[in-house]
């Protein structure tokens, strides 16, 4: 079985539609010691499937329209972050602390992005803000890989000991990840069947009129959304003053959308949020498991308070074993789950070519939600999707498989790929969208705005008027 027909599977497609699919193979897209080329290339064509026939059931095709995937596409997104260009400036998408350290007995990952994960870190190791890179380097190689990571990860920052592929299949959470699927998906109630609004015009919207409260940060949740986005749908961003966007990563991951703060602990914001969800479609989550409950937003108290949504859940180690509450990035499940040491070795860890793991998780995502608006128009239902980065990451270590015939074409780099536009922001260069089919969208209708600054409430008419 082909891994774009076990992703499809995973997400409960019809495996008579796979045919609908053509590829353009390119040689040093995504080069790796693992199949990524691969499983990324899968993850674009079953998202771009979904929507394919989604779109042609409220458009009233006779068929579904042909997806046709181009790995020069699908490299150059998974490196969007990377190819952005704001006014010329290049971005910064890790911050100094963020990276690889030895320790007495190994090798550690953090990640400190943030200004709280950093302040977290220095202040386990007893260190002051301003502390340096030599500073630091100095006083985790005091210590062993897993007091770092059990120490950091007890103040509410983030690191991760460097394992080996046999290492992370013995741990708990290893062994939890494998029993689950690829796609968790879960029916909740029996809503009514959700009714198929036609569709007409050009391009071609799966998600026209649908209605999208986006709960995500970084990148493979926003990748979800920004998806959503470009098929037409209204999605609104949701953030928290407390907790303010990296500029750079907001102008990537937030193209197509619209971005406002609210405060849920505060009652009126409180009150804005559950007006926004009584028309809300699909709810998006990408916070660490449990950590939006006591705000009414678990995916049971969702669908008592609005039945017949789409609720689509985002963790990077699963919602279960050990790690189920923990907070994680694309970087440390790469070093958790042996990756790094497969894409180096113990002695001198890598990385994958792209945070695949993320982009890759994040079209998985998107396709879940317009398969499971698929599934609601023929069986109703409140739906659940759920997605880890770490099971994600299980299946491009195990049972994934190489390409065996030649390429079409060489990946000559990501020039034929991406697009300026300009937007409150600035010049933008981006990284163009790599899911396509025949009459669909090839390009977001609107640059992202200035973070937080939309208003709360939904644009433009809901599906179904």
């Amino acid at each position: 079985m082909t891994d774009t027909n076990v992703a499809w599977a995973a997400l409960g497609g019809d495996p008579a539609l796979v045919p609908r699919i053509s590829t353009v193979v390119r040689e040093g897209a995504l080069p790796s010691r693992l199949p990524v080329r691969e499983v990324a290339r899968a993850c674009v064509e079953v998202c771009a499937l979904a929507a394919a026939e989604w779109g042609a059931r409220r458009a009233g095709l006779p068929a579904v329209p042909e997806v046709r995937v181009d790995d020069g596409a699908v490299a150059t997104a998974f490196h969007s972050e990377r190819h952005l260009l704001v006014d010329g400036r290049e971005p910064v998408n890790f911050a100094p602390l963020s990276r690889f350290w030895r320790t007495a007995d190994g090798w550690v990952r953090t990640h400190a992005n943030f200004p709280h994960h950093r302040e977290r870190l220095l202040g386990t190791l007893g260190l002051a803000a301003d502390a340096s890179v030599e500073t630091v380097a100095a006083a985790l190689a005091e210590r062993s890989s897993l007091e770092v990571e059990e120490s950091v990860y007890a103040a509410g920052g983030l690191a991760v000991a460097l394992r080996t592929p046999g290492e992370w299949a013995a741990h708990e959470q290893g062994r939890a990840i494998a029993s689950h699927p690829l796609v968790g998906r879960e029916r909740l109630d029996e809503a009514p069947v959700r009714p198929v609004v036609p569709l007409d015009g050009e391009p071609l919207l799966p998600a026209a009129g649908l209605r999208v409260l986006d709960l995500t940060r970084v990148i493979a949740g926003p990748v979800a959304t920004r998806t959503l986005a470009l098929f037409g749908a209204d999605v609104l961003r949701i953030d928290a003053p407390q907790l303010p966007e990296l500029p750079d990563q907001h102008a990537d991951m937030d193209i197509g959308k619209r971005s406002a703060v609210l405060d849920l602990r505060a009652t009126a914001d409180r009150r804005t949020f559950a007006e926004l969800l009584t028309e809300a479609d699909v709810v998006v989550t990408g916070y660490r498991p449990g950590a939006l409950d006591r705000f009414g937003l678990s995916a049971e108290q969702l669908a008592e308070r609005r039945p017949g949504l789409v609720v689509a859940q985002l963790s990077a180690w699963g919602a279960y074993g050990p790690w189920g509450g923990r907070r994680g990035f694309d970087s440390l499940v790469q070093v958790a789950t042996g990756i790094a040491v497969t894409e180096g070795s113990a002695e001198r860890p890598g990385a994958l070519p792209a945070q695949a793991l993320d982009h890759g998780t994040g079209y998985l995502l998107a396709g879940a939600v317009l398969r499971s608006l698929t599934e609601q128009s023929e069986e109703g239902g409140t739906r659940v999707v759920r997605l880890a980065l770490a099971r994600t990451a299980a299946w491009l270590t195990d049972g994934t498989a190489r390409d065996t015939g030649p390429a079409q074409a060489a990946y000559d780099g990501p020039a034929s790929w991406l697009a300026e536009t300009d937007s409150a922001l600035g010049r933008l260069r981006y990284a163009l969208p790599p899911v396509r089919f025949t009459g669909g969208p090839v390009d977001w209708a609107r640059p992202p705005g200035r973070w937080g600054e939309d208003p709360a409430r939904w644009d433009g008419a809901r599906l179904g008027g």
